[in-house]
């Protein structure tokens, strides 16, 4: 019997294009469900009754939530190359140390810089741009972040490439100036055809999310 796949998602997440960019790369078909978060359908609330968040991934009918464990499921599930983590034990703790540090400064700290202002939002943003400046140090001159081939921390950061518009536009500043290494690894991530694919237009995002800005402050 075929494996049923549904990802429940929505099209700005960066995790769900985490999600998206792993699933291609291991070339799974899958149903793609598109959530809306201020109206969650029935299904999300039941296959996430914990956190109510995408993504969600549903491998015949039962459920795996967080973006980063769903990732690794999928590669040890379809272990099939390309590989996505490390072979070695170290280099694997070292990819789920760097893809936690993603997710717990990255978007925290841009939220933060987002909803701010005055000094609070200088702060932030410097914030933001030395959590970028942390990975670009730990990028070095490798042209991804396992070595020579796009893996699990490449799939954790390139979906927030599409974001970097939005943090340049509302923090003032530049990350080609800031970061050039990481943009060139943006860069060379964006000639693979799962990534392109699965990226948004940067203008769309950040019309998106002022949209939702001037929602909020409308209020």
């Amino acid at each position: 019997m075929a494996d049923e796949v549904v990802l429940l998602d929505t099209w700005a997440s960066m995790f769900g294009m985490r999600v998206r960019i792993a699933l291609a790369e291991k070339g799974v078909k899958y149903v793609r469900k598109e959530e809306d978060l201020r109206n969650k359908s029935a299904l999300l609330l039941q296959m996430n009754p914990i956190h109510k968040k995408i993504p969600v991934l549903i491998h015949n009918g039962k459920p795996i939530c967080e973006s980063a464990i769903i990732v690794q499921y999928i590669d040890e599930l379809w272990n099939h190359n390309p590989q996505l983590m490390p072979s070695h034990p170290y280099e694997r703790a070292q990819a789920r140390f760097w893809m936690d540090y993603i997710d717990k400064k990255v978007y925290d700290t841009w939220r933060k810089m987002w909803l701010s202002s005055g000094e609070e939002h200088e702060t932030w943003k410097k914030e933001l741009i030395s959590i970028f400046k942390q990975l670009e140090e730990t990028l070095g001159n490798k042209p991804f972040f396992g070595g020579d081939t796009f893996g699990f921390v490449d799939v954790g950061l390139i979906p927030y490439y599409s974001w970097f518009y939005t943090y340049e536009t509302y923090g003032n500043f530049k990350m080609e100036a800031e970061c050039p290494k990481l943009i060139a690894w943006a860069k060379r991530c964006m000639e693979r055809e799962t990534v392109f694919k699965t990226l948004p237009d940067e203008k769309k995002v950040y019309a998106y999310i002022d949209g939702i800005k001037k929602e909020l402050y409308s209020k």
